[in-house]
């Protein structure tokens, strides 16, 4: 699919990025079970916590990363028929995901404040930190 360019298409709505977030947050959930599970099967619990942290937000980053920079859209991203593009042009690169994450932690980690943002602008601050923008490719902009 190629990349749709952000000024092209209107922002996708809060709602349909949280309903996404909420689709994406079950695929994690299962993902990381498997990689506890494997930690556990290894018999490698007994590393640093610190170390397991890591490891489970290396797994996270991986799984959005490959997603955005591959097709702009995690699973959820696909059933919502929303998509991230690079101001740019294209899809978000590898350091541009990373970016977009840790903003989206902090957007986060603020109550929330920094999606709630996109009630008021066309973007979340992790959307403004990372030069990027959730559009809305499904013909209609609900």
């Amino acid at each position: 699919m190629p990349a749709y360019r952000h000024d092209h298409y209107p922002p996708a709505s809060l709602l349909r990025q949280l309903a996404a977030m909420a689709y994406d947050s079950l695929l994690i959930f299962a993902i990381l079970f498997v990689a506890v599970g494997g930690l556990i099967l290894f018999d490698q619990t007994a590393v640093n916590p610190s170390l397991i942290y890591i490891f489970l937000a290396t797994v996270i980053f991986i799984f959005y990363g490959w997603f955005w920079n591959r097709s702009g859209q995690t699973l959820g991203m696909q059933v919502w028929k929303i998509q991230i593009v690079s101001e740019f042009g294209g899809y978000p690169s590898w350091p541009i995901s990373f970016l977009r994450l840790i903003f989206a932690m902090f957007s986060f980690a603020c109550f929330g404040i920094g999606y709630w943002w996109r009630i008021f602008r066309p973007y979340t601050w992790h959307d403004k930190f990372s030069q990027t923008r959730v559009i809305d490719i499904s013909g209609n902009s609900s």
